[in-house]
């Protein structure tokens, strides 16, 4: 093997000596800057100070210091919970009629609103009021009639001729419902309520008979449970067109 030593080495034509066949060494010093025309690869150096871009092909490992960026930084996820970025929202406490029911929330779901998106990403909510649910039946004659309290607030009753027995099942404290009876257009139904409905002066209302009459009785649940059932009750007798 042959061995070459110099101190310096000089282009014959002037300027830069050019090594077209590239230089393999164990080592080297440079003492000013180093230009690349083309692609520098390179492992486990101290610093980059590059005014380009620099590509990692096989990702970046920060083991301590962290990153300081002063520019913007793009990545297609992040992981963590961003609680020690800042000016980024981590979650929301939700509130309804002023307690909590849920805080660091990621994720708001609205049922029955319609969601559209604006301009600059603001997204406009809109919550649309709370219906009244409703339920119609047409019993067969003597029969009791059970309204679920829990599943509508306005009940619609068509009777047939005979015997009716209006009772309850479910509904919440505070709760107000109203019932619609309808007389068969031929025939009379006769009309008793459960000792669930309490009226005025314990005084039970005597219900319109007659083709095509109808009724109104409205009431607020005193009380559900243990101790019984207990409906605040009136009525409006024989509307009529």
């Amino acid at each position: 093997m042959s061995q070459l030593y110099v101190n310096n080495i000089k282009s014959r034509v002037g300027g830069a000596v050019s090594f077209t066949q590239g230089i393999i060494s164990a080592g080297a010093t440079f003492s000013g800057n180093v230009s690349v025309g083309g692609t520098l690869t390179y492992e486990d150096v101290t610093n980059i100070d590059s005014v380009g871009v620099v590509t990692a092909r096989t990702g970046i490992k920060v083991l301590a210091g962290g990153i300081n960026a002063v520019g913007v930084v793009t990545a297609t996820s992040f992981s963590g919970d961003g609680s020690s970025l800042s000016g980024v929202v981590s979650g929301i406490e939700v509130k309804s009629g002023g307690s909590s029911v849920g805080t660091s929330l990621t994720a708001i779901n609205f049922s029955g609103a319609t969601a559209s998106t604006g301009s600059a990403g603001i997204t406009t909510i809109t919550i649309a009021a709370a219906g009244i649910s409703t339920t119609a039946s047409s019993p067969a004659a003597n029969t009791v009639v059970t309204l679920n309290l829990s599943t509508a607030q306005h009940h619609d009753i068509t009777l047939t001729a005979g015997i009716t027995t209006i009772t309850c099942s479910g509904g919440s404290f505070g709760d107000s419902h109203s019932v619609v009876i309808s007389q068969p257009s031929s025939g009379i139904a006769t009309v008793g309520f459960s000792t669930f409905f309490l009226f005025p002066s314990g005084a039970t209302p005597s219900m319109s008979t007659g083709s095509g009459k109808v009724d109104l009785v409205s009431f607020v649940v005193k009380r559900v449970g243990a101790g019984g059932t207990q409906l605040l009750a009136s009525a409006g007798l024989n509307y009529s067109n």
